[in-house]
C-alpha cells in the first residue's frame, strides 16, 4: 500500500521540490507523521507500508532518499536496503533506517546493509529533519561532482593543458560557492592559498620535508588548499551562520564538515584516481583542525601522522582566522596573530612549519592587506 503526500516549495527553486523522498513504515500513524512532516517541509513525499511495494516504485521513479523502518511485513527494512544497494540507478540513494529498535546490533545491521544514517524512534522533529537535509545536500553535491567530472573527460581528449586549468578552476569556484553560503569569509580561500604556498615555498628553502614538498607539491597545495571548508556546504544555516557561540551538540555537527568534505572528494577521486591535487585535497578537508599534540578533529591524528599539506593549512587557516573580521570579533593586528601561532608551536602546530611562518611573517601581512576585505 502506498499513501502519497506532497506538499508546498520552502526555500527553494519555483516549480520544484525540495527533494524526492520515500518512507516505508508498516505502522500507518508513523508513516503519517513523518510523510505530513517532510511535506511541510517542502520535499515531495510517497509513503509505503511494505518494503516489497516501496522496493518496486523505487526501480521505476528513483528518489532522492529513502526513510526505512525495520520490521515489516513481506520484507524487512535490511533485506529492502540490500535490495535497493545491487540495483545500479538506486546504488547511490541514501538510506536512513528510522526504527523503533535500540539495539546496538540493529544499529550495526543496517549500517552493513548499506544505510547512511541511523534514527532511533521516538525521534526528535529537529533531528530527523537536519538529518535528511544533510544527506540530501551530500547526495546532491555527489551528483554534481560526478556530472561535472563526466564533462571533463570529455574535455581531456580535446586539450589536456586547457582541461586542467578549467578543471582547477571549476573546483576552486564549487569552493568558493560553499565558502559564499558564509558572508564575512570574503577573500578567505584566495588568502589561504597563497599562504600555503608560501609555507610551502619556505619549507623548500629550509630544506625541511625535502621528500616530499616537492615543487609538484607546492603546485597542488595551492590548488587544493581552498579545498579545506568544501563540507560546509552540507551543514545547515542554523549552525553555520550562527552569529553566537555554537551548542555542544552544534560543534559536534559542524566538526562533520571535515568528513563531509573529504567523503565528496573521494568520490570524485574515485572516477579520476591519478588526480594529486584531488588526493592531496582529501587531506586537507578531512585534517586541517587536527593538532600536532593529538587534540584536535575528526580522528585525534597527532605530529607526523597528520598529512603535511593539512598542517600547512592549518596555519594559514587560523591566521587568517585572527586577522579576519567576524560577526562575533574584531580582526586581531599582525602582530598579535603571529604571537598567538607562536604561542602554539608544538602544541596545535607542527613546529617545522612554524619555523618556516616566522622567517616569511611579513609577506603574510601584505597578503593580507592586498586581499583583504
Amino acid at each position: 500500500m502506498d499513501l502519497k503526500a506532497s506538499g508546498g516549495i520552502i526555500g527553494g527553486v519555483e516549480g520544484r521540490p525540495a527533494g524526492e523522498i520515500v518512507v516505508v513504515d508498516d505502522m500507518k500513524e508513523s508513516l503519517e507523521m513523518i510523510t505530513t512532516l517532510l511535506s511541510r517541509r517542502g520535499y515531495s513525499v510517497r509513503g509505503f507500508t511494505d518494503g516489497v511495494s516501496a522496493l518496486a516504485y523505487c526501480k521505476e521513479n528513483p528518489p532522492d532518499l529513502v526513510l526505512l523502518d525495520i520490521n515489516m511485513p513481506g520484507m524487512n527494512g535490511y533485506e529492502v536496503c540490500r535490495s535497493i544497494k545491487q540495483i545500479p540507478t538506486l546504488r547511490d540513494v541514501p538510506i536512513i533506517f528510522v526504527s523503533g529498535l535500540h539495539e546496538e546490533g540493529n544499529i550495526v545491521a543496517g549500517f552493513e546493509s548499506g544505510s547512511v544514517d541511523y534514527v532511533e524512534k521516538p525521534f526528535r522533529t529537529n533531528e530527523l529533519l537536519a538529518r535528511v537535509e544533510t544527506h540530501l545536500k551530500i547526495h546532491r553535491m555527489k551528483r554534481e561532482l560526478e556530472a561535472y567530472s563526466h564533462h571533463l573527460e570529455f574535455l581531456v581528449r580535446q586539450k589536456v593543458e586547457e582541461l586542467t586549468q578549467a578543471y582547477k578552476a571549476t573546483i576552486f569556484a564549487m569552493a568558493k560557492l560553499a565558502e559564499y553560503r558564509d558572508d564575512a569569509t570574503g577573500h578567505h580561500l584566495e588568502r589561504v592559498r597563497e599562504y600555503s604556498r608560501l609555507l610551502a615555498e619556505q619549507l623548500a628553502r629550509m630544506g625541511h620535508y625535502s621528500e616530499v614538498v616537492t615543487p609538484r607539491f607546492i603546485e597542488n597545495i595551492f590548488e587544493a588548499s581552498p579545498l579545506h571548508d568544501i563540507g560546509k556546504v552540507a551543514i545547515p544555516d542554523s549552525i553555520l551562520l550562527k552569529p553566537g557561540r555554537l551548542t555542544d551538540e552544534e560543534m559536534e555537527i559542524m566538526k562533520q564538515h571535515t568528513v563531509i568534505g573529504a567523503s565528496a572528494l573521494r568520490d570524485v577521486l574515485r572516477m579520476h584516481p591519478k588526480n594529486e591535487f584531488i588526493a592531496m585535497g582529501i587531506e586537507i578537508a578531512m585534517s586541517h583542525h587536527e593538532r600536532w599534540d593529538g587534540m584536535g578533529y575528526p580522528a585525534g591524528l597527532a605530529g607526523d601522522s597528520i598529512p603535511l599539506a593539512a598542517r600547512i593549512v592549518a596555519v594559514s587557516d587560523v591566521y587568517d582566522a585572527l586577522r579576519s573580521r567576524r560577526p562575533y570579533k574584531a580582526p586581531l593586528p599582525h602582530s598579535n596573530a603571529v604571537g598567538i601561532i607562536l604561542a602554539e608551536k608544538g602544541t596545535h602546530f607542527d613546529p617545522l612549519v612554524i619555523d618556516a611562518f616566522v622567517e616569511i611573517q611579513n609577506e603574510f601581512e601584505r597578503i593580507a592587506e592586498r586581499l583583504s576585505d
